[in-house]
Parts: C-alpha cells; sequence; structure tokens
C-alpha cells in the first residue's frame, strides 16, 4: 500500500544516523546547498549538538528538524514518516565496529539488518524509492587482486558488521529488481573514514573506548589514554600492521552529496531509474596502522606510546 502525502512536504530529505560522525559532517554538505532535512538518529554513540554545531557550520542554510528514534521502533519510525513526504533518504544508521560485531553478532544483525527492513518498509509504504545506503568495503573480505579493488570484484565479508553490509546490500537489489524502473539505490561501500571538519567543532569523538584507529590515537595524543592498542603485528604487510585505504571525512560526506546529485539528475531528466548499483569511496592508497602513529606523533612533535596486541576477531590485513 502506498500512502499519499502533503504536497507542501515533498522536498524533505531522511538522513538516519545523522548526528553520527559521517552523518553530521554530511548533513554540514547538505545544509550548505539549502537542502531541507530530517534527521532521525537514536544518539546511542552521537549528541544532538553535532547538528546545533552543523547548522552553524553551514551559516544557517536550508533546514533540520530532528527526531530522537531508533530505526527498531517501527511505530515510532512510522510517526516521522507520517509527518513529511520524502524524495530521498540517505541511511547511516547502524552499529559500525568489526572486533565488537563478533563479541554481539546478534545486536549487528537486529540493528543493521532489521532496523534496514524497518526503513525500507516505510520508504515503499511512503512512496519514496530514492535511498542512499551507508555500506562499507568490508563486503570484499580478502581482496583477490591488487588494490584498488573495483565494484564488481566478489564480496565474501569475514565478520559479522561487513555480513550485515553483504546482505543488506543483496536485500536491497531483490527490492530493485522486484519493481523494474521505481528505485535508484546507490551503495557507498565506504573505506575508513578518518579526519573533522576543518573547523574543528565536529569529528569522531565516540562515546567510551574507541574501535577505529584515528580517535583512538588522538585520545592517547591529548592523554585522555595512555597508550595506541596495535591489534596484530605479524599480517602479510610491509611492518606487520594492518593496510587500510584511508579517506578524508569531508571527501565522504560530499560523496553523499554528489550520489544524490545524481539521483536528482536522473529524475529532473526524465530518465530510467538507475536500480540498484555499488560505488566504492575511498583514496585507492593505502597506509599502515605504524605510518599513522608516525605521522601522528610527527604532528604533535612527540613520539606517542604504542603496544603490539593481539588480532580483533574479524580483522583481516589489507582493506
Amino acid at each position: 500500500m502506498t500512502v499519499p502525502h502533503r504536497p507542501q512536504d515533498q522536498d524533505a530529505i531522511l538522513v538516519t544516523g545523522g548526528a553520527g560522525f559521517i552523518g553530521s559532517h554530511t548533513v554540514v554538505e547538505l545544509l550548505t546547498l539549502g537542502k531541507r532535512l530530517v534527521i532521525i538518529d537514536n544518539l546511542c554513540n552521537s549528541s544532538e549538538e553535532a547538528l546545533h554545531r552543523a547548522q552553524v557550520l553551514a551559516h544557517n542554510k536550508g533546514s533540520l528538524v530532528f527526531h530522537k528514534v531508533d530505526l527498531l521502533d517501527a511505530e515510532g519510525m512510522e510517526r516521522v514518516f507520517e509527518l513529511y513526504r520524502f524524495s530521498a533518504c540517505i541511511h547511516f544508521a547502524g552499529l559500525k565496529a568489526v572486533g565488537e560485531s563478533s563479541q554481539v553478532p546478534l545486536g549487528y544483525y537486529q540493528t543493521n539488518v532489521t532496523g534496514t527492513l524497518n526503513l525500507v518498509q516505510l520508504l515503499q509504504k511512503y512512496n519514496c524509492r530514492n535511498l542512499i545506503f551507508s555500506s562499507s568495503a568490508t563486503v570484499y573480505g580478502l581482496p583477490v587482486s591488487d588494490a584498488p579493488i573495483k565494484e564488481d570484484a566478489p564480496t565474501g565479508a569475514l565478520n559479522p558488521y561487513g555480513r550485515t553490509k553483504q546482505y543488506v546490500e543483496e536485500i536491497l537489489r531483490d527490492i530493485a529488481a522486484s519493481e523494474p524502473n521505481q528505485w535508484n539505490i546507490i551503495l557507498l561501500r565506504y573505506f575508513n573514514p578518518v579526519g573533522a571538519h576543518e573547523s574543528g567543532r565536529i569529528g569522531e569523538d565516540p562515546n567510551g573506548i574507541p574501535n577505529n584507529l584515528m580517535p583512538f590515537v588522538s585520545q592517547v595524543a591529548i592523554g585522555r589514554r595512555p597508550v595506541i592498542n596495535v591489534f596484530g603485528g605479524d599480517y602479510d604487510t610491509p611492518d606487520g600492521t594492518g593496510v587500510r585505504d584511508y579517506i578524508h571525512i569531508v571527501d565522504l560526506a560530499r560523496g553523499h552529496v554528489a550520489a544524490l546529485s545524481k539521483i536528482e539528475l536522473l529524475q529532473s531528466s526524465g530518465s530510467t531509474t538507475m536500480g540498484c548499483v555499488p560505488y566504492n569511496l575511498g583514496s585507492g592508497i593505502g597506509y599502515s596502522v605504524m605510518d599513522m602513529i608516525k605521522t601522528m606523533s610527527k604532528s604533535v612533535g612527540r613520539a606517542l606510546p604504542y603496544q603490539i596486541v593481539g588480532r580483533r576477531a574479524g580483522d583481516v590485513g589489507l582493506v
């Protein structure tokens, strides 16, 4: 069943997880373009303050409305859909730590897969078939060819987090195929987002112990934590530590704007829909954990302490 909408609300863009690290930086870019945004986030690992700062950084352009709601709260989600007409959805919300996903896989499947199913059912019901999905390069598993990995490379995630992304991708492909010429779905497979807005007003500051390298290194640099844990020193890489493709967070945010622009251009030109299409978002260049620690040490003017510890479950040497 498709539910009709009030026409005055047809230009709103739904952003799930918009208060998070990637979401908040993308919100700045969208607001700067004058977009009308509706943000939903359960704030489990983020703060509403990031949205206030995003509005300031965008010089109060565009508009933003925030609703604290969890994707698993189907009734709460539907109440949001009843208030607005959405032209597109950018879906960031979800759990994202590889190591943690191996410890609590059920939580990851429930949040990332079931939560997305709830969202897509509402998008379908309320006739919004333009979706940009926050996927991950972890869907590739162990690379079978030299970097950079191309979008047509085989997928085979090696940890629960990566599998949640891979399964959602398959679900979205099935949905697009079931309704030919109806859906525009872009799967953005991120590599490793790092950095912060140049203002320093928003960035990656997770609750609890960071699961990503750069916030951990940064917290050691400012004295919040005593030592950097390097998970694994025996990978088949030049220095034995994991090698990752890092992309600056603002470049990643602008990648979402480009994806949205592609969908909007398709619609305005009257072209056929794209169905479901993946795009990688990375730099194509890999740096090891030790490379990153040495670079940060040089930046702060002192050697940052680190220790080699055991590998994390689900990690691979090269992504």
